[in-house]
């Protein structure tokens, strides 16, 4: 903006203003005559609201001052940017003329079609310029966020740009999961997918997984909710109906015998004898099917200490957040299921360590324990609060004082974990519910942690009393101080069969389990809006 000049008076000097400038004046003008018109005498009888009126244009006053500062300020500060900016491409123009002076021999090289035979006596002459300097080009970044090698080039200057493309690279790389210094690869995959150092997300968070048979499944494996009629019916119906479409059959010692003890048919069923047997059921299986509830479905995850066979729920129980079929239709389910392909949904399993307090090292740990749902650390018997202090990635978190914690899976987040105030979130999402369970702050929130730290819950040794630790509600362990509890991700998942997607059968568990966010509707009695 050209500098004007502005006479006040005629005797006044001529001194450089902006139009920011003459509308602040103004500004301050008005205002000056609004208050030698309020600061009158006021004449005698004025009404009261003449008074009030006089209050109301001083705050005018106050406003249109106010305005007039804060906008010449915005002037000189954009004044000052204009500067910069100005100043950052002179900076980058000159970094450019000095690319294109380097590669100019290169690009005055005649075409290989059109040269002559000749010999070259130096050919280090057509290298030299690259080779004056060994320092690499300089990127300037200014407080404007301009970078030098961000240039606007001319149409005249098209000609460089196969040149400047050699010199000014983008590094490509790929992002891994990190082991954590662990020697195998077991867990070791690819997130992203890249080019020109352009990070994109990986599909393994943007689509429904599906599971299609390579070929078809030969083993069957059948899990029942104990002491139930209705089931022992179903389970009998079901056997006979498999045992028909050639299938081998394995189920649990104690089921076996009852179908024995009725009758001499299901002498086909196969079982396992000790715990040896079960270690090698995923070698066997190819698919476990579920009767009864959710505690169905932890029972036969808690199986598994490694790789888990494809899951169907069929829900016989009372709620069914992770039993999306039923048990009636069991016939059309399965044939469905044994063709595929099937929409399953991967639900991640914690994987618990207890370290004692003699414990010589971190290494010296109990059997882990994989839970699907929760984790609970809580006081027992004892009438003293819980003290617990809690570490993420060997950072400390917070001391929990209170009747508990606990560390949930988002399989879990419609269980124990809502009950005591944390969010339901959807059984894919990869993460660590931490929730206190009736905190002695009412300041302490729940928190939702990413899949890949590990958690440490150490009772200290000043700690009035003893915590006990309980693993999806069994396998009770008592923790003295001193004693310590790691929880990290398991790299082997829990894929349950889903009846649509794993959405839909979220939302509706949530709705029909839950009666989530259910009401009357409003009624429409009553006036309208014209």
């Amino acid at each position: 903006m050209a500098p004007e000049s502005f006479n006040s008076n005629d005797n006044a000097p001529n001194l450089p203003y902006d139009d920011g400038f003459l509308d602040s004046l103004s500004l301050l003008n008005s205002e000056k005559a609004v208050k030698e018109v309020i600061e009158q005498p006021l004449v005698e009888g004025i009404e009261d609201n003449l008074v009030e009126f006089s209050e109301a244009m001083r705050t005018v006053g106050k406003v249109l001052r106010r305005a007039a500062e804060g906008k010449a300020s915005a002037q000189a500060e954009a004044s000052e940017w204009k500067r910069k900016y100005e100043l950052e491409r002179e900076k980058n123009t000159q970094l450019e003329n000095k690319v294109l002076a380097s590669v100019e021999p290169y690009h005055n090289l005649e075409p290989y079609h059109t040269r002559t035979e000749k010999k070259i006596e130096n050919p280090a002459q057509y290298l030299e310029p690259m080779h004056e300097t060994n320092e690499q080009p300089q990127i300037f970044c200014g407080k404007n966020g301009i970078y030098s090698h961000e240039v606007l080039w001319d149409k005249e200057q098209k000609s460089y740009s196969n040149a400047r493309s050699k010199l000014i690279r983008k590094a490509s790389f790929k992002l891994h999961w990190s082991c954590k210094g662990e020697k195998n690869d077991q867990h070791k995959h690819d997130v992203v997918s890249f080019e020109k150092g352009n990070i994109t997300t990986a599909e393994r968070s943007s689509k429904q997984i599906c599971l299609k048979w390579e070929s078809p499944p030969q083993t069957v494996l059948i899990l029942t909710k104990p002491n139930s009629i209705s089931v022992k019916v179903i389970c009998a119906e079901m056997v006979r109906w498999l045992r028909e479409k050639k299938l081998n059959i394995y189920m649990e010692p104690r089921v076996r015998t009852e179908l024995l003890a009725e009758s001499c048919y299901y002498n086909f069923v196969q079982t396992w004898k000790d715990g040896d047997g079960v270690l090698l059921l995923h070698e066997k299986v190819d698919l476990v099917v579920t009767l009864g509830g959710d505690g169905t479905v932890l029972w036969a995850a808690s199986l598994f200490k490694g790789p888990v066979p494809p899951i169907v729920p069929f829900s016989l129980g009372s709620l069914g957040f992770m039993s999306p079929f039923h048990s009636e239709q069991y016939k059309e389910c399965l044939k469905s299921l044994l063709q595929g392909p099937i929409s399953i949904t991967l639900r991640h399993r914690l994987q618990c360590h207890v370290i004692r307090e003699a414990a010589k090292n971190e290494y010296e740990t109990e059997e882990p324990i994989l839970v699907l749902n929760e984790v609970t650390i809580d006081r027992g018997i004892s009438s003293f609060l819980t003290n617990l202090e809690c570490y993420c990635d060997g950072s400390f978190v917070t001391c929990v004082q209170g009747d508990g914690l606990i560390l949930s899976t988002t399989s879990g987040s419609t269980a124990y974990s809502l009950a005591a105030g944390g969010s339901m979130v959807h059984p894919q999402v990869p993460g660590i519910l931490f929730t206190p369970i009736c905190p002695h702050s009412l300041s302490f929130r729940p928190l939702i942690l990413p899949e890949h730290v590990t958690l440490r819950i150490q009772v200290p040794f000043n700690s009035r009393g003893h915590a006990w630790a309980s693993f999806d509600g069994k396998d009770r362990k008592q923790l003295a101080p001193g004693d310590a509890l790691v929880c990290s991700m398991s790299v082997w998942p829990v894929p349950t069969a889903c009846r649509g997607d794993s959405t839909n059968d979220f939302l509706h568990s949530i709705h029909e389990g839950l009666h989530w966010n259910l009401r009357k509707t409003q009624s429409f009695d009553g006036p309208r809006e014209s």
